[in-house]
C-alpha cells in the first residue's frame, strides 16, 4: 500500500482506490504536479480577475478554436452559467433578476433520454425543462414542435450510455435549432480524452460547450471550461464572479484559473496513442488474472461514446452462479482499502457486468483491486 498523505492522516480520512473514472465524489483525478506549482506561483501576487478571465478565456479558446472561452467553477456551474446566458444574456436588469424569469424566454428543450441528475443546475438559472421524445427515441418533428417564443435553448447531454440509436443526434438537434434562431448548449463534461472533442461539438455547430476541468484534464476539480460564440460567452462572463450575479456563488480563484490553463497546455500537448496504450495494458492485466472464472466474459473495450477510455468489463452471463455486480461493487467499497469500481449498464444482453476505469489506476493498483475483485467474485 502507499503511504497515506500526512493531511488525511491527521484527519482520519483513508485514500481510495479509485478504478470508476473520474468521479468527484471520490476524489476526480490526480492533479498534474506542474499545474500545482502554477497554483503555487499565482497565488503570490494579486491581479484583477476580470483581466484575468478574459486573458485565460482567450488562451482556452485559441486551444480550442473557438470564437471565446471562460473558465467555470466545475462543469455544474458551467449549466448554471450556459441556462444564465440564454435566459438573460447581457441585459443587467435580467441578470439581476435570475433565478426569477416571468416574463423571460425561459424554456429549455431537452430530449428524454438525456435527462440526468445536473439537468437541475438549468433550473438554478430559472429555466423550465420541457422534455420531448421517449426513454430511448426521438423524433426530429417532436423537437420542432417544442421550440416556441419561450424557448431559451436547446441542452444535449453527451456521455456515456446516454445516446442511444433513436435519439436525436447533435448535428439534427443543432440543424432545427438554427433554423429557429435558437442555441444549442451542450454538457460533455466527462468526455475527455480524446481531446478531440475538444473541438468536435463546437465544429458540430453547438453554441456553448462545457467541460470538466478535472477528470481527463486533470487541472483543478472544481474548474470546468465553458467555449462557443462569442456573444454568448460575453453573456456567461457577465452572470458569473467576480459580478454580483447569480454565477457569484461559484466562484473561481485566481489559482484554479492559472491551474487550468496549465493542464489545458499539458494535456493537448500529451501523446493520446501511448496514453491509450498505457490504459490498454493496465486492462489487460486486470483482464488475464480473471478470465478463467466460468461464467463470466471478462474484456478490454474501448468506443468513441460509452467507454472513450479502455475498460476492463467483466460481463456476468447467464450461466454465472455466483454473486451480483452489485454485492461485489459494494464489498469492494466496503474494503480496506476501499475500492471503487462501475456497475451497471448491462450491455449485449448480458445480466450483469463491472467495469474497470484505469485513469486513475496508480503503480500496485491494478494488481491490488484484480485480488480483490477475484476474491468478491468467487466468494460463495
Amino acid at each position: 500500500m502507499r503511504p497515506i498523505p500526512a493531511i488525511y492522516q491527521r484527519l482520519g480520512v483513508r485514500p481510495v482506490i479509485h478504478g470508476s473514472g473520474t468521479t468527484t465524489r471520490y476524489g476526480g483525478s490526480v492533479l498534474r504536479p506542474e499545474v500545482l506549482e502554477a497554483m503555487r506561483e499565482a497565488s503570490q501576487a494579486l491581479v484583477n480577475i476580470d483581466e484575468l478571465n478574459e486573458a485565460a478565456g482567450a488562451a482556452i479558446a485559441r486551444i480550442l478554436g473557438a470564437e471565446a472561452a471562460f473558465v467555470t467553477a466545475g462543469a455544474s456551474s458551467g449549466l448554471i452559467l450556459q441556462a444564465a446566458a440564454c435566459i438573460a444574456g447581457d441585459d443587467p436588469a435580467k441578470i439581476t433578476r435570475l433565478p426569477d424569469t416571468r416574463g423571460m424566454r425561459n424554456e429549455i428543450v431537452i430530449q428524454r433520454a438525456h435527462r440526468f441528475a445536473y439537468d437541475q443546475a438549468y433550473r438554478v438559472a430559472g429555466g423550465t425543462l420541457v422534455e420531448i421524445g421517449l426513454a430511448r427515441r426521438t423524433q426530429p418533428f417532436e423537437l420542432e414542435d417544442a421550440i416556441t417564443e419561450r424557448t431559451a435553448a436547446v441542452a444535449y447531454l453527451v456521455s456515456p450510455f446516454t445516446s442511444p440509436p433513436g435519439v436525436l443526434t447533435l448535428e439534427q438537434t443543432v440543424a432545427i435549432a438554427h433554423r429557429r434562431g435558437v442555441p444549442v448548449i451542450v454538457d460533455a463534461a466527462s468526455m475527455l480524452p480524446p481531446r478531440e472533442n475538444l473541438t468536435k461539438f463546437l465544429r458540430a455547430g453547438a453554441d456553448l460547450v462545457s467541460f470538466s476541468g478535472g477528470k481527463g484534464i486533470r487541472g483543478p476539480q472544481s474548474t470546468g471550461i465553458l467555449a462557443g460564440r462569442r456573444d454568448l460567452v460575453k453573456a456567461v462572463a457577465l452572470n458569473a464572479s467576480p459580478n454580483q450575479a447569480l454565477g457569484r456563488a461559484a466562484k473561481t480563484s485566481k489559482e484554479e484559473i492559472a491551474g487550468l490553463v496549465t493542464a489545458l497546455e499539458l494535456f493537448v500537448a500529451e501523446d493520446e496513442k501511448a496514453e491509450m496504450q498505457r490504459y490498454t495494458d493496465v486492462c489487460a492485466r486486470i483482464v488475464e488474472g480473471l478470465r478463467d472464472l466460468p461464467g463470466l466474459r471478462v474484456v478490454v473495450e474501448q468506443d468513441p461514446v460509452n467507454r472513450v477510455i479502455p475498460h476492463a468489463v467483466v460481463y456476468f452471463t447467464p450461466e454465472w452462479v455466483g454473486p451480483t455486480g452489485h454485492a461485489v461493487q459494494v464489498a469492494l467499497a466496503k474494503g480496506d482499502p476501499h475500492i471503487y469500481v462501475q456497475q451497471g449498464a448491462h450491455q449485449g444482453g448480458y445480466v450483469d457486468e463491472i467495469a474497470v476505469d484505469p485513469i486513475n489506476l496508480q503503480a500496485g493498483d491494478a494488481e491490488l483491486l484484480t485480488r480483490r475483485l477475484r476474491e468478491e467474485l468467487t466468494r460463495r
